[in-house]
């Protein structure tokens, strides 16, 4: 790359992170050519709904779409949907798609995304992965009352889907190898909540077992194998076990990959080239550490911030967000900002868990890392979000006369 700004920038990937990269460059007055790479035919749109209105019926699909088909055109982008990256080239800044054409670059935004992982014994007819519109669709259309539906793990997508697909009237059976849902991502306190949350909406959970094969007639699934020997009857089956970054495209690029595209604060994984949402790990000055995030507001956020750096390299910002997310099961919003993993100790700061409704404090070292709230009013948490910035010290925490806990003034 030289020091002249780029007049030709292509986004590879045309989700959340790289339709936001491709305005945020329009709204910072960049008039070159953008050229804009999606795997989907579909114009770009939301994922968060799938596995909850469009899962359950509330929504029809067209509402998941990010923008009007006016709105895009008005960007005036080189949009080629339908493609696929197949290799990059630093030195040529070229990006060659699995069709045999390229898109030629001086300024380059990653924005691929993940995909399923999936279990390579399971591939029966009616075994499912959910990440794109076809895939909840289809999982959709299957979920008439009364069917059975396994999903195989209990994380944020499994809860959704459980909780979406038991309001459809399917019965569900959702099998999590840990001891409880959600327990690597929020901890035990609030996995807890969430298992028993599951089992009030009849959900058959089982925990600390896993999948050891299936069962089929021909050729369709018909019953999940456990690892404790039970044999559970399954109409369909979702493998919600986490996913993959799609970085299989740039091997040989001389890019760093690392479960995601390895980046800088300044989300830069090379000069000229920056990464954007769930593909990208980069370090967080704010936390001290390599992230990667999987949430909606972290890709929109990372993209704008790539897009502001990669056209203003001299004036770039490192990107310290709070971390946040949101999960809808059953009716109750869960909410966090943080860090939640590898938490020294919780407590409970507002709210009741015998009722159902609580917000929690989460403590790394002598930090308040984080904070979470079950079925609590947005305005809860929202003036945690500050602490959580600030890194304010655990021990400000003071215990009151109801026993819950608040920050000292």
């Amino acid at each position: 790359m030289t020091d002249a700004p780029p007049r030709r920038v292509v986004v590879v990937g045309a989700s959340a992170a790289g339709l936001t990269a491709a305005e945020t460059l329009r709204r910072e007055g960049f008039d070159g050519s953008v050229t804009l790479i999606g795997q989907e035919a579909h114009p770009p749109y939301d994922r968060p709904p799938l596995s909850k209105q469009i899962m359950s019926g509330d929504w029809p699909a067209e509402p998941a779409v990010l923008r009007r088909p006016e709105d895009l055109r008005a960007l005036d982008l080189d949009l080629r949907l339908g493609r696929t990256a197949g290799a990059l080239s630093t030195t040529a800044r070229t990006v060659t798609l699995t069709d045999g054409t390229e898109a030629d670059y001086d300024a380059l935004i990653i924005a691929t995304g993940v995909r399923p992982r999936r279990l390579p014994q399971f591939t029966a007819d009616g075994v499912h992965v959910l990440r794109d519109l076809e895939d909840a669709l289809t999982l959709r259309d299957r979920l008439t009352a009364g069917g059975r539906l396994v999903i195989v793990g209990a994380g944020f997508l499994g809860s959704e889907v459980a909780s979406s697909a038991t309001a459809l009237g399917a019965r569900v059976t959702l099998v999590e190898a840990a001891p409880l849902p959600l327990s690597r991502a929020v901890g035990e306190r609030v996995g807890t909540h969430v298992a028993r949350l599951h089992r009030e909406h009849g959900v058959d959970l089982r925990v600390a077992t896993h999948v050891t094969g299936i069962e089929t007639a021909a050729g369709r699934v018909t019953t999940v194998r456990l690892s404790d020997g039970t044999p559970v009857p399954a109409d369909d089956v979702l493998v919600a076990i986490g996913s993959t970054p799609n970085t299989e495209w740039l091997a040989g690029s001389g890019l760093t990959v690392a479960d995601g595209v390895v980046c800088d604060a300044y989300t830069a994984a090379a000069p000229g080239i920056h990464a954007a949402g769930d593909v990208a790990r980069w370090h967080n000055p704010l936390f001290g550490t390599s992230m990667r995030i999987e949430h909606r507001t972290n890709a929109a956020e990372q993209a704008m911030a790539a897009a502001r750096n990669l056209l203003r390299p001299a004036q770039a910002r490192p990107f310290a967000p709070v971390p946040y997310f949101w999960s809808d099961q059953h009716g109750i919003k869960i909410q966090a900002y943080g860090c939640l993993r590898d938490h020294d100790e919780t407590r409970v700061v507002d709210g009741d868990p015998a009722q159902g409704r609580f917000l929690v404090a989460y403590r790394t070292g002598r930090s308040i890392a984080g904070v979470l709230s079950f079925g609590m009013p947005p305005k809860a948490i929202r003036p945690w979000r500050n602490a959580v910035a600030t890194g304010a010290d655990w021990q400000t925490l003071t215990e009151d006369r109801r026993g819950d806990l608040t920050v000292s003034p």
